[in-house]
């Protein structure tokens, strides 16, 4: 966080000194209760209607307070300085404008169903050469983080990039009234968070917040090809828009799309230009999120053909398709990062292409977060799975079990398990079955630890 002179937040926030002085300097700021204080000449956010712990803040401070509590209740200041004001939470939202318009940098905020965090990871790689950029940590993406990642701009920061957490409507408009992106991304828009959205519909006009919440002159980067993407207005737009894709509209095209080693080649089109590509990481999902970084780093100044070239050197993420050596001398696909309906499908069409002439054996875990839908959406994945050469399918949970259930009905020919959990009798099996011409997909969500700690130990051939 950029140094702040507490005179200056004082007044900025119309706040009445209760006690101390406005001779100092903050360094952090956090709400109280909903982050930790890590340091002395911390701004602390403290409610009225919340329960305070004087001595937790003796210990961490010298802190400056900044609260609604009543004059009366704020006679002893505990060693603290105390600035009241009259509206709290106009005073936070005053706060975090101010500290915004400090710094004249892109911002770049980027939501869809899939593919969020490795664009993320994407422009931050391509951009770290020769940016100092600021980011939002892996995908910790919920709207209580983006106070503390807007905090971590400060006057050495060029770039920021950060995710949207969706679980609600009006969870990515309060993002953007924090982070006042100048560019913004969406991947894609499948199904997921329906029990928060209620229907696709309305999870894709929560994903469409991020259109009002992009600066009037912004840009906005969407995807071309994605037909629930289209079904967001962009009449009071006003800024840039650039699309992506494989389809001729598409302002970034890919064309020669093809499975390379290790990655995925294809040749970039920009206006009259050809540029080859390689990005680390298979399926075509993958080119989309090549094409995404691309477009975002492309605007804020960097050459395709230098942006390519750095591409080539993406590491990658752990546990997104990440393909290892595993038990029996099989090839574990490791995809437990995160699991919805949209991301089946990518992961189901990467087999299609690397697991040809391999015993292909599908471990599916829960879907969660679908709501009203959740029997809808485990039938349509048991119909994908029905449609393909697999040898054994294994489903774990209690929703799971609907996949296997499905495929049977359309009669999918493989081997087929159910279990509501991990256990040993799963490890069993895999043993039995694995040898080194197997490809073994696991994929689960991201809260199951079990079947985290199994992918793990598949790979790590210990059992």
């Amino acid at each position: 966080m950029k140094p702040l002179n507490v005179g200056v937040i004082r007044t900025l926030l119309q706040g009445e000194l209760i006690h101390g002085t406005d001779d100092g300097v903050v360094t952090a700021a956090v709400f109280y209760n909903r982050q930790e204080i890590e340091q002395t000449n911390t701004l602390v956010f403290l409610s009225r209607k919340e329960e305070v712990s004087w001595e937790q803040l003796k210990r961490c401070g010298p802190c400056v307070i900044i609260t609604d509590i009543p004059v009366a209740d704020l006679a002893d200041g505990h060693g603290q300085t105390i600035i009241r004001v009259k509206n709290l939470v106009q005073a936070q939202w005053r706060f975090i404008e101010y500290y915004r318009g400090l710094f004249d940098i892109p911002v770049i905020t980027i939501t869809g169903t899939c593919g969020k965090t490795t664009t993320k990871e994407m422009i931050k790689h391509l951009l770290s050469v020769d940016h100092n950029v600021q980011a939002s940590i892996s995908s910790i993406n919920e709207p209580r983080k983006s106070f503390g990642y807007l905090l971590g701009i400060d006057d050495t920061t060029d770039v920021a990039v950060f995710e949207h957490g969706l679980g609600n409507p009006g969870n990515i408009t309060h993002q953007c009234m924090i982070y006042q992106p100048t560019i913004g991304i969406i991947t894609n828009i499948g199904a997921h968070h329906l029990d928060g959205c209620k229907t696709l519909e309305g999870y894709i006009q929560a994903k469409g917040e991020i259109v009002k919440g992009v600066a009037p002159d912004g840009v906005l980067i969407l995807n071309a090809d994605d037909q629930n993407t289209k079904q967001i207005s962009l009449a009071d737009f006003t800024g840039k828009v650039v699309y992506i894709g494989v389809n001729d509209t598409a302002d970034l095209r890919a064309t020669d799309i093809r499975y390379g080693h290790g990655g995925m080649q294809f040749t970039l089109h920009l206006r009259q230009m050809k540029y080859p590509v390689f990005v680390p990481g298979f399926g075509e999902h993958q080119v989309y999120n090549a094409l995404a970084a691309l477009a975002a780093v492309h605007e804020i100044g960097i050459g395709i053909s230098e942006a390519a070239k750095r591409l080539a050197t993406f590491g990658g993420l752990q546990r997104h398709l990440e393909m290892s050596e595993g038990i029996g001398g099989s090839t574990i696909i490791d995809d437990t990062w995160t699991i919805n309906p949209t991301s089946v499908e990518a992961a189901l069409k990467v087999l299609d292409h690397i697991g040809q002439g391999k015993k292909v054996v599908l471990l599916l875990g829960d879907i969660k977060r679908l709501g009203d839908y959740e029997l809808q959406y485990h039938q349509q994945i048991g119909s994908l799975v029905a449609k393909r050469k697999v040898h054994t399918l294994i489903t774990i949970g209690t929703k799971a079990e609907e996949i296997a259930k499905q495929a049977k009905r359309d009669g999918f020919r493989g081997k087929i398990h159910a279990f509501p959990k991990v256990t040993p009798e799963i490890e069993a099996i895999l043993e039995k079955t694995l040898d080194p011409n197997s490809l073994l997909l696991i994929k689960g969500p991201m809260s199951s630890r079990s079947m985290i700690e199994l992918a793990e130990r598949l790979k790590n051939h210990h059992f």
